[in-house]
């Protein structure tokens, strides 16, 4: 039988799925050296670590790399294609998940949640209930979001049709901003909204754009919320605002080093809210990005080309490779 291998274990419905038609394979670890040492022969490999470049290799039998979610960052996407490997993804599956978590995380901040329960528990109920008269409505703010992707237009649906915010927006593309948001260029996007959120792709183009500048546009008392990719954000400009109450807090899910270190100064301000990578993880987003993955693993073994194939420019080697 062919073999799957998993940086992690599956869905129920996905390992079901897939048992009757390849041996499946779950890695030990999610670290590079187990992933080598243990997916070494795989045919397909399913996708939720960082895979190294060397999995590539000319000698290896794997047909496509399928990411278990939407951001393909963690697939050295050179290395796949000059090795003829097909790379998919499941596009779409835990927007809605990711954006009801940043709708939670920014109330939260606006309601200073961490520390009513902290002296609620620890102090008394007076205590806990003294931080309310600091808290913020979110009706009536303007929503800055960066990126239009699938993530993007859940949450402006949300923001919009559910709190009525004024929603702005920046993306590469202008026509993919729905009704109801302006397009703004980024320097004035940050300038303007009282909440941003970064769903953006991790690209060069996207690395470090929120930088020291940038944050230093955003208004008094603002929200950054990053559930995109940690190194999208300069940590040491936002550590700063952030310790000198230059904005009002932060919501991070991802962070440039993984997982964050218990020293990480993040970890130490009541005005921000850390969240371990796992915005978009539910039982129901775990059940969609598993099937969807095995739907197309299940494709590649077929013969088909994956439905969401990300790097089409690797079919004719692929084919060549794999001429069944």
């Amino acid at each position: 039988m062919p073999i799957i291998f998993s940086t992690h274990p599956l869905h129920p419905r996905a390992t079901a799925m897939l048992t009757p038609v390849a041996e499946l394979r779950i890695a030990s670890a999610p670290d590079g050296e187990t992933i080598l040492r243990e997916g070494l022969g795989a045919d397909i490999v399913i996708v939720r670590a960082p895979i190294p470049q060397s999995y590539f290799s000319a000698a290896s039998p794997l047909r496509a790399a399928i990411r278990h979610g939407a951001g393909i960052d963690m697939i050295p996407f050179d290395a796949a294609t000059s090795a003829g490997v097909l790379i998919a993804n499941v596009p779409g599956a835990n927007a809605a998940t990711v954006a009801e978590h940043v709708f939670m995380v920014t109330l939260a901040l606006l309601r200073r949640f961490r520390s009513v329960d902290r002296d609620l528990r620890g102090k008394g109920w007076l205590a806990g209930r003294a931080h309310s008269d600091a808290g913020h409505d979110l009706g009536g703010r303007t929503l800055g979001i960066v990126g239009m992707g699938n993530i993007g237009s859940a949450i402006f649906r949300i923001g919009r049709h559910g709190f009525g915010l004024d929603v702005v927006a920046h993306t590469r593309s202008k026509a993919s901003v729905p009704e109801g948001a302006r397009y703004l260029p980024l320097d004035e996007l940050v300038s303007e909204a009282d909440v941003i959120v970064l769903c953006c792709p991790l690209t060069p183009e996207t690395t470090g754009l929120m930088s020291r500048e940038r944050i230093s546009r955003m208004k008094l008392g603002s929200l950054l919320i990053n559930v995109s990719r940690g190194p999208v954000i300069d940590d040491a400009a936002l550590i700063a605002a952030l310790q000198f109450g230059r904005i009002g807090g932060a919501a991070l899910d991802v962070f440039t080093t993984q997982p964050l270190p218990a020293d990480h100064p993040y970890l130490q301000l009541d005005n921000v809210i850390v969240t371990p990578h796992m915005a978009g993880i539910t039982d129901e987003s775990m059940m969609r990005m598993g099937v969807g993955a095995a739907s197309e693993a299940i494709r590649v073994l077929n013969g088909e080309l994956p439905m969401n194939l990300r790097n089409p420019e690797a079919v004719d080697h692929y084919r060549r490779r794999h001429p069944g």
